[in-house]
């Protein structure tokens, strides 16, 4: 099941998430439409509250960026109740997008690796270390859990630069070819 992409504006989208609870029985489904979802908008990371759930999920496919070499290096996992115990190395600038905010790039500033402990689909617990391209999706998805945006990164002239274009995705003046939902104004 494709679900659509809450579009920036969505308060959801500004929520820390919850937990998500170890007793569901639609885990399994959950994370198979997540990564349907994703990749129906040729996207390399979704958290749950992209979809309008607030709660601390996350699905990523680095496998599709970069060159043959970071190919070879990426993931496709879920991360389920994620925590990021430390974030290291060098900070580097890369291009970021997000579904949720369609036609808005910036380069962000990000620490090269981190150590990240979670539990997969199954419930089977994690603690890996990621570095390079997917450390940075690991890092942009998980700040979707807090209610932060890459947008939020940026500042200064580039950001005033982009207001109108953040409030125009917010009212759904904008094309895109996936299925969004756009914030309710009352």
């Amino acid at each position: 099941m494709i679900y659509p992409i809450l579009a920036y504006g969505d308060n959801i989208l500004r929520k820390e998430a919850e937990d998500f609870p170890q007793d569901s029985k639609d885990l399994t489904q959950l994370v198979e439409n997540m990564f349907e979802t994703m990749y129906s908008a040729n996207g390399v990371g979704l958290a749950a509250p992209q979809i309008g759930l607030s709660n601390r999920i996350f699905v990523i496919d680095s496998t599709q960026m970069g060159d043959e070499e970071d190919q070879a290096k990426g993931v496709k996992r879920a991360f389920i109740n994620p925590e990021i115990l430390d974030e290291y190395g060098n900070e580097w600038a890369f291009e970021e997008g997000c579904l949720s905010i369609p036609d808005v790039h910036a380069d962000i500033l990000r620490p090269e690796k981190l150590t990240i402990h979670y539990y997969d689909e199954l419930w089977n617990e994690h603690e890996e270390e990621f570095d390079a391209l997917t450390a940075r999706v690991i890092q942009h998805e998980y700040d979707h859990l807090d209610g932060v945006l890459f947008t939020d990164y940026i500042k200064g002239l580039k950001k005033q630069m982009l207001r109108s274009k953040l409030v125009n995705i917010s009212k759904g003046n904008i094309d895109v070819r996936y299925r969004m939902k756009f914030p309710i104004k009352k």
